[in-house]
C-alpha cells in the first residue's frame, strides 16, 4: 500500500507515545446540570486529552467526528490554520493514532476537510486505519449560491471521510430524505406504528438470481405465487419466512393481492425515517449549510463567529448513521460545540475536547443552553425539551515528572487505570478502589498504592509482605498473579510458589 512521507514524519509517528500522560481534573464551577452525567467537556491540548482518556475509554467510543483545521488562512481562527503542509500532517498523525485506539470495534470516524489537505490526509488515514476500512468520501454541499468573486472556481463543498475501525463489524443506519412528505400509515393497526410499503421484487431475472426465484404462499388463498419472468423476489426464502413470522409481508387492504409488498416502519427516534441506504452526496437542504451553522452560533453573542462551523443538520445525519441511542460520541476538535450539542439532543453520551478559553466562552456556554432546552438547530425535529448535563474538565498534573519518575501526588484510581491499561489494553471498570484491579485472560492484577489496604503511613501496605499477601482479596483463587507495589519482602521461591510476578513502582510502570 502506498504511504506518504514528509519532513519529520518519524517524530510524528512517535509523538503519541512521547506525549505527556496527564490527569483530568474536574472544574465543578463550569460543570452544569445532572451531577451523575457521563458527558465530558475537556479544555486543553487534544493530544494530551486523548491520551488521558485512553485508560478509561479505549475501545468504547462508537463514533468520532472531527473538523480539524483545514490549513487554509480562512479556517477556524482559534487554531493556527496556516501551518506548513508537513507540520499539519505531523499535527494530525498522532491524534489519529489515539482516536483509533479509542474507537470500538464496530465504531467509525468521520472527518471533514476541504480540498487543501484532503488527498494527503486520506493517505495517512489509510495507513493508520487500513485502506480496507474506508467506507465513503461524502460530499457535503456547504453553500447554496456561488461566490462571484472567486478567483478560479467557487468552492461549494467539503469532504466528509468515513472510516470504520473494523469494516466487518461496522453497521450504518439507513435514512431517507426528511424533506419528502411522510406518507407512512398504519393500515393494519400494527402495534409497531406507522409504515410504508415497498416492492417485494427487484429488477433482476431468474437467470441472474436463480436463488431468488421461488414460490411463496398467498396466506388467504393458499395459492403458490411466483414473481413475473422479468423479476425475482427481493429476499431469499429463509428471509421471506422470517418476514412472514415478523408480520412484514403485506397483501393489500383485503389481503387478496397476488403480489405482496414489504412493510417498512418509520423510526420514532430523532424523527428520521429508516429504510434507505445513505448516499454519498449530502445536499444543503438535508444536511444544512455554513450560513445555517453561523446562525446557530449566535448563542456566543460574538461579532466574530467561527468561519467554518458545521450545522446541526449535518451532525444529526452523521450521528444518526453512526450510532444508536446511548452510544458514546467523541469530538477532539470541538470548535463551536456542535457535535456535543447535537449528541446531547439525540440522547447520546459525548466527550468534547477544545483548546483555549473558548472551551468556556463558546462550548460550555452553548451546552448550558442545550441543557436548559434551547430550541435552535435540530431541537424541534427531535423534540428536544432540555435536561441532562455535562462535566467540565481541565488537564491536570502529569503522571510522570520531567525525569520520567512517577508523580507521587497521583491517587490510587488514576494509577490503577493506567496500570490496568498497560497490562491489558482495555479500560478499567472497577467502581470502588480495591487492590484487585481485575482478571484478564486468566491473570489477576493487584496494585499496592496509597495505602489501599487501610494503612495510610508512608509505605504502609504498599510493600508486599506475608501479612499483606494474606490480606489481598481472592489471592488464593488465581493461577497467575501480577502485583505492583513499592517493594517486595517475599523471596523468589515464595513468589514462584504462588505464581506471582512482582513489578516495582515506579520502575516497572511504563508509559502508554
Amino acid at each position: 500500500m502506498p504511504i506518504l512521507q514528509w519532513l519529520n514524519k518519524d517524530d510524528a509517528v512517535m509523538a503519541a507515545k512521547k506525549s505527556s500522560y496527564r490527569l483530568l481534573k474536574e472544574v465543578p464551577s463550569f460543570s452544569y446540570g445532572d451531577s451523575d452525567t457521563e458527558n465530558m467537556l475537556i479544555q486543553g491540548d487534544n493530544l494530551e486529552a486523548l491520551k488521558a482518556l485512553i485508560p478509561y475509554y479505549a475501545g468504547q467510543v462508537k463514533a468520532i467526528f472531527i473538523d480539524p483545521p483545514y490549513n487554509t488562512k480562512s479556517a477556524f481562527e482559534h487554531y493556527d490554520d496556516n501551518l506548513e503542509h508537513s507540520k499539519w500532517l505531523s499535527l494530525m498523525y498522532p491524534r489519529l493514532e489515539l482516536l483509533r485506539e479509542l474507537l470500538a470495534e464496530d465504531g467509525s470516524i468521520w472527518i471533514t476537510l476541504n480540498d487543501n489537505e484532503s488527498h494527503y490526509f486520506k493517505i495517512i488515514v489509510d495507513e493508520i486505519f487500513g485502506r480496507s476500512n474506508f467506507i465513503a468520501n461524502f460530499i457535503w454541499q456547504k453553500k447554496f449560491s456561488p461566490q462571484n468573486d472567486a478567483k478560479y472556481v467557487s468552492d461549494m463543498h467539503d469532504h466528509l471521510f468515513c472510516y470504520a475501525k473494523n469494516k466487518q463489524e461496522f453497521k450504518i443506519n439507513k435514512w431517507v430524505n426528511t424533506n419528502k412528505k411522510d406518507r407512512s400509515k398504519n393500515l393494519d393497526n400494527d402495534p409497531r406504528g406507522d409504515w410504508n410499503s415497498v416492492d417485494y421484487t427487484c429488477n433482476k431475472n431468474r437467470n441472474e438470481r436463480p436463488n431468488l426465484y421461488y414460490a411463496i404462499i398467498q396466506p388467504n388463498t393458499g395459492e403458490e405465487i411466483y414473481p413475473k419472468e422479468t423479476a425475482v423476489w427481493r429476499y431469499s426464502q429463509e428471509t421471506h419466512l422470517e418476514n412472514v413470522a415478523e408480520n412484514l409481508v403485506y397483501w393489500g387492504k383485503t389481503g387478496s393481492n397476488r403480489v405482496p409488498r414489504f412493510k417498512k416502519f418509520r423510526s420514532k427516534e430523532n424523527g428520521l425515517a429508516l429504510g434507505t441506504v445513505p448516499v454519498s452526496i449530502l445536499f444543503h437542504t438535508d444536511a444544512g449549510n455554513t450560513q445555517e451553522a453561523k446562525k446557530e452560533c449566535i448563542v456566543f453573542n460574538s461579532d466574530d463567529p467561527f468561519s467554518t462551523p458545521k450545522p446541526e443538520k449535518l451532525l444529526r445525519r452523521v450521528i444518526h448513521m453512526a450510532t444508536n441511542k446511548g452510544d458514546l460520541v467523541l469530538d477532539s476538535f470541538l470548535g463551536s460545540g456542535t457535535t456535543a450539542a447535537v449528541a446531547h439532543k439525540m440522547n447520546r453520551k459525548y466527550i468534547g475536547v477544545e483548546i483555549g478559553e473558548h472551551a468556556k466562552t463558546h462550548c460550555q456556554k452553548r451546552l448550558k443552553q442545550v441543557v436548559d432546552g434551547e430550541q435552535g438547530g435540530i431541537s424541534e425535529p427531535v423534540n428536544w425539551q432540555g435536561g441532562g448535563g455535562f462535566k467540565f474538565y481541565e488537564l491536570g498534573e502529569a503522571i510522570f515528572n520531567e525525569y520520567g519518575s512517577l508523580n507521587y501526588e497521583i491517587k490510587f484510581p488514576t494509577l490503577a487505570a493506567h496500570i490496568w491499561f498497560l497490562e491489558t489494553k482495555t479500560p478499567i471498570h472497577i467502581k470502588s478502589p480495591s487492590p484487585l484491579l481485575g482478571i484478564h485472560n486468566g491473570t489477576a492484577y493487584y496494585l499496592l498504592y496509597n495505602g489501599i489496604l487501610g494503612d495510610k503511613r508512608p509505605q504502609g501496605g504498599n510493600v508486599l509482605t506475608s501479612k499483606v499477601l494474606n490480606e489481598l482479596p481472592d489471592i488464593l483463587e488465581h493461577d497467575k498473579i501480577v502485583i505492583y507495589g513499592e517493594s517486595s519482602r517475599l523471596g523468589e521461591a515464595r513468589l514462584k510458589q504462588h505464581s506471582i510476578t512482582f513489578k516495582q513502582i515506579p520502575y516497572d510502570v511504563g508509559s502508554i
